[in-house]
């Protein structure tokens, strides 16, 4: 009766289960996997955020295949503001990016084509390839002093079934950004083979140095579909607007927003109290981004200084984002290592496996825990060691 598309195991993991029993128990729980910036302590306009969705205008139905101007006009003045010019009409709004994904996948693939995916990378991907029936192939990042792409094996990872390079920049988890060179190098390679670049910016902001990172959002060496949101620029996940950008050669440009638009105006998807509320929204992003980086950067000092004071675990280079890779002695599964730290330290945090590590002996744990949390979650954490 269902489609085999669907056919995914739903049985839990160890650790899940684990965790469920834990919660069921009423158990302390100091949550180092912490990724809903709602929930974190940190202090929202609340008064704002509420004015701007009761816009008298929302009463109307005027809807706008690519999204309302007003909005599409806001996500043009947020990268003016970052020194990237991105013309409104090669700007679409979804929900999400994951529909923003969906988008680029159904302008890109036919079923079994393929998309190649970078690894160490986020759990979500798999689903979203599976649905519209789209083969991922992983490419690796390397880790030497820092993470970089691994061209070659990039480039033998394609195929005559290969359609496009995803590009998570920064990279969740591992905080990688990049470089111009690399952007250099993807343009060569995707433009020589006619491949498109999706590349995925939700966390863009939250970068560490004093010098702004490289966006694609006006990339002109290939077809490239950028996306970003109001979940992590703003903190707002519950109000659901984010947004695809093509950039490129103009035919291929012009050809994909052309096919972009149709399906948009299929699922017209996006509601006008939002859309509305957009150019406020992405305002108060200052404020939020000012708490989230000087909680990643104390908590990231916290752990650099709890691990300083032993030698078994480190910490891998990270240039932005939210998370921080832990590397632990590797005398057994991370997942085991995760139960125990659960089940005896009453700490919950991710396995290197959840985000497709090749080997054994990393954890993944959240900067934007609240601080005392996080300093009482490490410590328990690098007791074990």
């Amino acid at each position: 009766m269902f489609a085999g598309r669907t056919n995914w195991n739903l049985n839990s993991n160890r650790l899940s289960e684990a965790l469920a029993k834990h919660r069921a128990a009423g158990k302390p729980l100091l949550d180092l996997s912490a990724s809903n910036p709602t929930e974190c302590g940190f202090e929202y306009d609340g008064q704002a955020i509420l004015k701007a969705l009761s816009n008298p205008e929302s009463l109307s139905y005027d809807p706008d295949a690519k999204g309302l101007l007003s909005a599409r006009r806001a996500v043009a003045e947020y990268y003016s503001a970052l020194e990237i010019s991105v013309p409104v009409e090669d700007i679409i709004l979804t929900t999400s990016t994951s529909e923003a994904y969906s988008f680029a996948f159904r302008v890109l693939c036919n079923p079994g084509d393929e998309l190649l995916i970078p690894e160490p990378s986020y759990p979500l991907f798999s689903f979203l390839a599976d649905i519209h029936d789209v083969k991922l192939v992983g490419y690796p990042l390397l880790y030497d002093h820092g993470w970089q792409i691994d061209f070659h094996a990039l480039q033998q990872a394609i195929t005559a079934r290969t359609r496009g390079v995803i590009v998570v920049n920064p990279n969740n988890p591992t905080g990688h950004f990049c470089k111009s060179r690399e952007m250099e190098k993807l343009n060569e390679i995707c433009s020589s083979r006619q491949l498109a670049i999706i590349a995925d910016e939700v966390f863009l902001d939250f970068h560490f140095a004093a010098t702004r990172p490289c966006s694609f959002a006006a990339n002109t060496g290939s077809l490239t579909f950028t996306m970003s949101g109001l979940s992590k620029i703003s903190g707002l996940p519950q109000m659901k607007a984010a947004w695809l950008i093509a950039s490129g050669p103009q035919e291929l440009k012009s050809e994909a927003l052309a096919r972009l638009e149709v399906i948009a105006d299929t699922f017209l998807s996006l509601n006008a109290p939002v859309q509305r509320a957009m150019p406020v929204f992405l305002e108060l992003r200052h404020g939020f981004q000012k708490q989230v980086l000087a909680r990643v950067r104390k908590n990231l000092a916290e752990l650099d200084k709890q691990l300083s004071a032993q030698s078994s675990c480190a910490r891998l280079d990270m240039e932005g984002g939210w998370y921080a890779v832990v590397r632990v002695p590797a005398t057994r599964s991370d997942e085991d290592v995760a139960i125990e730290l659960l089940n005896v330290q009453g700490v919950y945090v991710h396995p290197g496996h959840f985000y497709d590590f090749p080997t054994d002996g990393y954890l993944i744990v959240s900067l934007i825990a609240p601080e005392r949390d996080f300093n009482e979650g490490i410590k328990r954490l690098l007791s074990m060691f």
